[in-house]
């Protein structure tokens, strides 16, 4: 007896309303379709040049040290310890490692679980758009219902009473991601207090995604939302290893926040994936302890990834953003005459052979980044050289 053949409706009618209301990610959706393609990947943002040796080392150490059974939930103490200090050798902060560290699988892990912990249903979240993709299905999952307030280009400013209009009685959090994915924006400490006051008018918490806080460029500053006055009590700073040490596939992040937010972020987090990679949380006490001169050489190095690709698209036709932090950039595609930035990317892809991302995918409303495309840079001079080359195949319309 052959089994009936599947019905849609039925399937349809099982599956979690959420899910209907997002995609997959586009961010990798074009890291697959460059390998398809052997497009030169510029889309998704992992380095293609090594991890520091001695993290790497530290990795192997612990293996062979049989540190490979489950860590301690919420995160290793060598690894705690060393977040704690760091924050406070470059923030100024203390935290309480026992008592306001969590540690994750990665910042995205570490987002969702913040997210979960404070959100009920009915509540409301302030996220600037474009917006690192992930915030959307965050604020779905959750249960949130997302406010979006633009970032005006060139800079990335925001009209602070729409900021404000934002805010209510239903707002629970606002995201801020600074430096910021995908337009490089540093937030500014004028910002950020402005931010500051509208979250002790109306007593709401702010989620801070600080991954790139040593990534930045032409004398800008990293300032923690958590320093500011008042602000320790309501901030859930979220950060991780992937960028700065050059390991994204490590998935080791954290959430810093005050004891009872920490204790329903841990909750929330044990039942969701119990723990990090324990020989890898060895390593990242190993990491957060490297000296100044290693996050000098970083942003350096970047800086200069950064002038070679503003270069490289400004030749090719694109009219770009520059950023002050991260290593992205965000770019104006109206000069080649395509209909949205979808088709474009698919022609960049296919026919040139360089992916980038769909800017579209930064906005709650796609036409709002329909002429729009993001680039990385976080990769080997190799790499840049190839993509320039390939770019020069590349005729604009203006």
């Amino acid at each position: 007896m052959n089994p009936a053949a599947p019905d849609p409706a039925f399937q349809k009618k099982m599956l979690s309303d959420k899910a209907a209301r997002f995609t997959e990610s586009v961010i990798r959706e074009m890291t697959r379709l460059a390998m398809k393609h052997q497009a030169i990947n510029l889309a998704q943002g992992f380095p293609d040049f090594p991890a520091p040796a001695d993290i790497k080392r530290a990795a192997q150490d612990a293996i062979a040290a049989d540190i490979n059974q489950y860590a301690i939930t919420w995160g290793s103490k060598p690894l705690r310890d060393a977040i704690a200090e760091k924050f406070q050798r470059t923030q100024g902060l203390a935290v309480d490692p026992e008592r306001e560290i969590t540690v994750c699988c990665g910042s995205t892990e570490a987002m969702i679980s913040a997210m979960m912990a404070i959100i009920n249903p009915g509540d409301e979240v302030v996220i600037f758009e474009p917006f690192y993709e992930n915030y959307g299905p965050d604020a779905i999952l959750s249960g949130a219902t997302p406010r979006f307030v633009p970032l005006r280009s060139p800079e990335f400013t925001f009209d602070r009473e729409q900021l404000a209009a934002a805010f209510g009685p239903a707002t629970k959090a606002i995201i801020l991601n600074t430096p910021n994915n995908p337009t490089g924006k540093v937030f500014s400490r004028e910002e950020l207090e402005f931010i500051r006051e509208l979250c002790l008018r109306w007593n709401v918490f702010a989620i801070t995604d600080e991954i790139y806080e040593h990534i930045l460029y032409d004398g800008a500053r990293h300032i923690s939302l958590a320093t500011l006055d008042a602000m320790r009590e309501r901030t859930i700073t979220i950060n991780g290893m992937s960028k700065t040490y050059s390991v994204t596939g490590w998935r080791v992040g954290w959430c810093i926040a005050p004891p009872e937010v920490t204790g329903a972020i841990r909750k929330v987090h044990d039942f969701l994936t119990v723990g990090a990679a324990a020989p890898l949380q060895q390593a990242g006490a190993v990491a957060l302890r490297l000296s100044a001169s290693y996050y000098e050489k970083l942003a350096a190095d970047y800086c200069v990834r950064r002038d070679r690709t503003l270069a490289m698209l400004d030749a090719a036709g694109f009219r770009c953003f520059k950023p002050r932090g991260a290593y992205y950039i965000m770019t104006d595609i109206s000069a080649f005459g395509f209909p949205d930035d979808v088709a474009f990317t698919r022609h960049l892809i296919e026919k040139i052979g360089v992916a980038p991302v769909p800017g579209s995918s930064f906005y709650s409303n796609p036409t709002d980044g329909c002429q729009q495309v993001r680039f990385c840079f976080c990769k080997t001079d190799a790499t840049l050289n190839a993509a320039a080359d390939r770019l020069t195949r590349l005729i604009s319309r203006a």
